[in-house]
Order: structure tokens, then sequence, then C-alpha cells
């Protein structure tokens, strides 16, 4: 079935005056879902191309999604203070303020998970429960070098991290992503807070990471950790292609409506 084109995004300021892409999908007058990305992706790339759009519209949601700031059609400063977590849920609450939207559900996947991880801490008000992709305890990108990630930027050098290289090679991969952007999100989110047994959010949240996910383990101790923690393994799926599992979106959905 062919999928429809993706709206041209609403551009909504930033406290700190970044501009940020906004999309709406959807019923109307339907329940709020807030949409969160992961590294390197896009609101079109991670949420509307691989169907979550077109199967939450289906259950009869509103569709909200953002372009983090360093992602799709949102601006992308090359300054690491301007990505700390701070700055990030800040972005999430300026667009439910910008929609007028009191209460949300919210999905996120790998960073769009870390954010909704500390949003629904800080905005316990404002996010009902959560999805949380592909989130383990700690900084995922902890391995990630800096240093030999803007050398090869910089200068055409070779990356010695195994790590460093695939998370470069699959950010290259996206059109229009600028490399030395991501980067500095890497450096700015180093030293924030990190998912843990300690700091977790009171609301209902699922959790789900695949099969095949290195972190795997750890996503399914931070979901025991959680007061209303629930997880789901999705099946024959790795970091990268998680969120294209139809077990995974409907899984979500499941969770998204009940009692509700």
């Amino acid at each position: 079935m062919h999928t429809p084109a993706a709206p041209s995004p609403k551009i909504v300021y930033s406290a700190d005056g970044i501009q940020l892409a906004t999309y709406e999908f959807g019923a109307p007058d339907g329940p709020v879902v807030f949409l969160l990305h992961g590294f390197a992706s896009s609101a079109v790339a991670n949420w509307h191309a691989t169907g979550w759009v077109r199967d939450l519209s289906r259950s009869g949601f509103r569709l909200i999604a953002m372009d983090q700031r360093g992602h799709g059609s949102s601006e992308k400063p090359h300054s690491a203070d301007r990505y700390t977590m701070e700055h990030l849920v800040s972005d999430v609450l300026q667009v439910l303020d910008a929609y007028l939207l009191d209460e949300v559900t919210f999905v996120g996947y790998s960073l769009g998970a870390r954010v909704g991880w500390q949003a629904a801490r800080d905005l316990p008000d404002r996010i009902e429960r959560a999805v949380l992709g592909g989130i383990p305890d700690g900084d995922p990108l902890k391995r990630f070098d800096i240093a030999d990630a803007r050398a090869h930027i910089e200068h055409g050098a070779d990356v010695d991290d195994r790590l460093t290289g695939a998370y470069l090679t699959m950010a290259r991969s996206v059109p229009g992503n600028d490399l030395e952007a991501l980067v500095a999100l890497v450096e700015g989110m180093r030293g924030g807070p990190e998912p843990s047994r300690e700091n977790a959010p009171s609301q209902r949240l699922l959790f789900a990471t695949g099969s095949e996910d290195g972190i795997l383990e750890a996503s399914r101790a931070l979901a025991e950790a959680t007061p209303q923690g629930t997880f789901f393994e999705i099946p024959g799926r790795n970091h990268f292609n998680a969120p294209t599992s139809r077990a995974f979106r409907e899984a979500s959905i499941a969770f998204l409506t009940a009692d509700a």
C-alpha cells in the first residue's frame, strides 16, 4: 500500500531560539500521542516511513511528532552546549505548549526514549504514560569516541573505534544529516542525567527492545526497576531496525489503549 507523503513541518521555536520542525497527523480530535525519534533519524524516517503514523492514526490517535534539534528539518547548531538534556526536554515542553496540549502519551525510540524518560520525570502532569523503545540504563553512547569522529569529519581520518564508525556510517546514510551537529549532541549529553533504577518515573511505562539488540538485558532490568514498568521483547530485531517491527507497533498500541 502506498504511504501518503508526510506534511510540511510547522516551526516551533525552542526556549533558546532554535527552530524545531514539528508534524501533525491523524484524527484531529483524538487523544494525543507525542512521537520522538532516535539518534541520527527524524520524525518522518522513524515514524512515518515505518508504519507507526498509519497504525496509530487508524487507532484514532492524533499524533504530534518533532525533529529533535540537530536532526531532520530542525535547526542544527554545532555547539555542544546547545544539546544538554535540559534543552532536549525543554524542546518537548515548548512543542506541547505551542500545540496547547495539557496531557499526552509519549512514544520515543533510542535517543527519543532517553529524552522521554527524563521528560516523564520533569513533566509528570503532562505525560500520562510512555512507550520507551531501545533504552538501557546509563549512556549507550558513552563509548562513542568524539575525538575520533571529529578527526574523521574534519580530516578524513580513519575511524578506529568500531562503534563510533558504525554510528557515523548509519548517520551518513540518512539524507540531510549533519555529522558535526550529531557529534556535538553526543558531547553535549555527556555527563548529563541517565536512566537508572534510582530516578525512575512513576508513570506507566512500556519498555521495548529488540531480541538481537546488545542492550536487551539492560533494558529489561530497567523495566523491572521501574514502579509501573512492563517489558516487550521485539522479536528478530536489532537496535537499528526495531522501529520497523509490526509486533512492536501492535504491543505499543495495546499499551496506549489499555484502560483508555
